[in-house]
């Protein structure tokens, strides 16, 4: 048992985490899309606070004390991917998510907005808003990517990188190996447009190692949060590698402590994708961990592991301030 008692307090949270869980929607395109104050009726709570940042509307949360992590969701999620994560450590640290605009419950963005707002302007603007001089930033995915480019362009406001399955190089070629379901729902979705329920079960299920810990809860959540009306700018700020020239030069920049926490099941992105892009982090002290059981998602299938390991990673590259010597040792 760890000093944060992860058992008890997952036993707790799962009846929490599944509770108002739907059965699969047959909802068509037609009537199927929900607005943003309807989904922030649904999933806003007591810790949901809203922001201004770059003429942008952030949803974020801010729980805990202590040392500061900034934990960044992947494309098409939310800041709910670290929901039991937060649980777990904000008991000793000061735990700061946040939804990328326009997804989750953060506003529309314009154009407009967008030709003076980059990717990281949101959490840079967010850390400096709530006073943080200096956090971790944990990311998954494209969330990885947005740390990477985080501690790049703000060096002083990242001082570790926690980083999970994210891209090194562009993803359009790609060709991974899914399922006949994702396959089916993928095919169902580029004639219609919408992505169903059913496309977000497969989905889900063919990124994670073991899909049934992918709980009937988020499996809702991300059919809910993805059926927004539809949005051109949606993944707009999202941080991205598709400029490989400017990414390898942001990477080549990072210079912090840097753990790598790959799931080895992932279709897209495979073991080998985490050897890469520790190649391209060349400045940074990297270590990395491989996790066998694990797919695309690790924050989302192994909550309570996922924690255990980000608070070991800072507590072990926490660096000790030297004493200062005894004059008498002069």
């Amino acid at each position: 048992m760890s000093k944060f008692a992860l058992t008890a307090l997952i036993v707790a949270l799962l009846p929490i985490m599944n509770a108002g869980a739907a059965t699969k929607s047959a909802a068509s395109p037609v009537n199927a899309y929900i607005s943003l104050e309807e989904l922030r009726a649904k999933y806003g709570d007591v810790q949901s606070k809203y922001t201004t940042i770059g003429g942008i509307d952030v949803h974020y949360k801010d729980e805990g004390s202590g040392p500061a992590i900034l934990m960044v969701h992947g494309s098409s999620s939310t800041l709910k991917t670290y929901d039991i994560e937060t649980a777990i450590l904000s008991s000793h640290y000061r735990v700061i998510r946040y939804d990328i605009p326009p997804q989750g419950l953060s506003g529309p963005i314009t154009d407009e907005v967008l030709k003076h707002v980059q990717s990281t302007d949101i959490p840079a603007g967010l850390l400096q808003q709530l006073g943080i001089k200096n956090a971790t930033c944990v990311g998954v995915s494209s969330g990885g990517t947005m740390c990477i480019y985080l501690a790049a362009r703000h060096p002083e406001l990242v001082g570790r990188l926690i980083l999970s399955n994210s891209p090194s190089d562009p993803v359009e070629g790609a060709r991974p190996k899914n399922s006949k379901a994702f396959q089916d729902e993928s095919k169902k979705e580029r004639q219609t447009g919408f992505k169903s329920r059913a496309y977000w079960d497969a989905m889900l299920e063919n990124f994670s190692g073991e899909p049934e810990r992918i709980s009937s809860y988020v499996r809702e959540q991300y059919y809910d949060v993805n059926r927004r009306p539809p949005d051109k700018n949606i993944l707009a700020l999202d941080a991205i590698v598709a400029d490989h020239a400017a990414a390898l030069d942001l990477m080549g920049k990072v210079k912090v402590p840097t753990l790598l926490v790959w799931g080895a099941r992932d279709p897209l992105l495979t073991p080998p994708s985490m050897d890469v892009l520790a190649g391209y982090l060349k400045n940074a002290a990297v270590s990395k961990l491989l996790l066998p059981d694990v797919g695309h998602y690790p924050p989302l299938e192994i909550p309570a592991r996922y924690a255990q390991i980000v608070a070991t990673f800072i507590e072990a590259v926490t660096p000790v301030q030297p004493k200062s010597p005894d004059p008498k040792d002069r």
